[in-house]
């Protein structure tokens, strides 16, 4: 049976990262269209990858298989709603990339009865190495739900859940996660230098550091808390460093920035809401 036919709607840097993905993972350029109100980028992207790309939302819909928007939430209302005949008449599965939109607003504007899967990619699915959480609706056939699977994990880790609600808490925790390690990675490298090393040797140990801790993390069946129990010494450097951590709260610091996160998440997921009403 061939591969089913892909169709991007919206061709920036996470439809890219996911085209090349895919055509990485063994899909066949041809059976992928892209969609954008820029020529250039289409033909960048059509040169770059061998894909098929258009102007035609509503043509790219008709053709697919499986349609993925990748367009930005605010304009998001628009698009789906330009789609919803399409849509209606060939019944994709329809994955969504948006942040913060919900199924149910979704659904209200490209029709009630589609198969839908929301997806929560990270920046880093750009290097194929993201973390991707997926929420299917009840429509979703459980060929589907691998289609989806099979798209989203060709940038990265993929993980189902099975109450939308908790897509806020990713947004929170992946979604948002590379900025506080990009914090952790700036904290560490301006201590370093406070501490007397050279910027470009600060940056480079704290890089590598960063790099190693989190493959012997991904490669160790030790949970962190005993990887980090394993590197410190009894009296030693790593545990009064620890210890300073603890005393300041860093685990309660996480704790209240990942709620605000998710709370935020709610809020504009309730503002997109509305402003679709």
């Amino acid at each position: 049976m061939s591969r089913p036919s892909i169709a991007f709607i919206g061709a920036g840097n996470m439809a890219a990262a996911l085209i090349g993905g895919l055509i990485a993972d063994g899909t066949e350029p041809q059976r992928i269209l892209a969609t954008d109100p820029d020529a250039a980028r289409r033909e960048a992207l059509a040169a770059e990858a061998g894909i098929q790309t258009l102007a035609d939302n509503a043509e790219a819909a008709a053709r697919a298989d499986i349609l993925v928007l990748a367009v930005k939430p605010q304009i998001l209302e628009q698009v789906a709603r330009e789609l919803s005949e399409a849509v209606q008449r060939h019944r994709p599965l329809v994955i969504s990339i948006a942040a913060g939109v919900r199924s149910d607003t979704l659904q209200r504007w490209l029709g009630r009865g589609v198969a839908l899967v929301r997806s929560m990619p990270n920046t880093p699915a750009m290097l194929q190495t993201g973390a991707t959480a997926l929420y299917a609706t009840p429509e979703v056939s459980a060929a589907q739900r691998d289609q989806a699977e099979s798209v989203m994990r060709a940038v990265g880790l993929v993980q189902w859940v099975d109450d939308e609600a908790l897509m806020d808490a990713v947004t929170a925790l992946s979604g948002s996660g590379p900025a506080y390690f990009f914090l952790v990675i700036e904290a560490m490298q301006a201590a370093g230098e406070r501490l007397g090393l050279p910027p470009d040797t600060a940056r480079m140990l704290t890089l590598q550091t960063a790099l190693g801790a989190a493959r012997m993390a991904i490669d160790s069946s030790d949970p962190p808390a005993e990887l980090r129990r394993k590197v410190t010494s009894p009296g030693g450097t790593t545990e009064r460093a620890i210890g300073q951590f603890e005393q300041d709260g860093l685990r309660e610091i996480f704790a209240r920035a990942l709620s605000a996160a998710r709370d935020r998440s709610i809020e504009l997921s309730r503002q997109l809401d509305q402003a679709g009403d």
